[in-house]
């Protein structure tokens, strides 16, 4: 299964358990809980660190099917951005010298 399939499956499954497809807000909540809880198992050398991971994707996945983004088309174009841009080391950190925002 592609990452679009995916997406759609997300959603899909949101609609048939009955959770939230309409509160982008509220989603995006959830999106940053789940980021803590991955964290959190990171932190702690949790055994679902994996799991947790996988929550973020779902998440991401389900509010880019409700935002209409086909997130698979979005990581590829951005890929290319990313591997066109040239930085520099200054202080230890990378800046961007070339290359599209």
């Amino acid at each position: 299964m592609d990452l679009s399939e995916m997406q759609k499956r997300v959603y899909q499954n949101k609609v048939n358990k009955g959770f939230n497809i309409t509160n982008v807000p509220m989603e995006f909540c959830y999106l940053y809980g789940e980021v803590a809880e991955a964290y959190d198992a990171y932190l702690k050398e949790k055994e679902d660190l994996g799991e947790e991971l996988a929550d973020i994707a779902i998440y991401l996945l389900g509010l880019s099917e409700i935002l209409g983004f086909d997130l698979k088309e979005q990581i590829e174009n951005k890929m290319v951005k990313n591997e066109k841009r040239v930085y520099k080391k200054v202080n230890g950190v990378n800046i961007k010298i070339e290359g599209e925002n």
